[in-house]
């Protein structure tokens, strides 16, 4: 059997944090990776899936900012 590669961003163990950036999108990340420019941190550190359960509760609509205000 092959050797498996490993995603570090779906380890299971690992604690994370939820990103979002200016267009309203979100981002589970892991908390020992640095936070990428033009991203804040909007929840965590916690385990991976209480992070899951927040981005599914908060992020309800996933039409960036840019296309909704356009819209109106």
């Amino acid at each position: 059997m092959a050797d498996r590669v490993t995603n570090p961003f779906e380890a299971q163990d690992e604690e994370y944090l939820v990103l979002v950036n200016h267009e309203g999108q979100y981002s589970l990340w892991p908390q020992w990776c640095a936070v990428p420019g033009g991203w804040t941190v909007a929840y965590g550190p916690d385990e991976r899936a209480a992070c899951l359960e927040y981005v599914e509760r908060t992020w309800t609509d996933i039409t960036p900012r840019s296309r909704t205000a356009g819209a109106r």
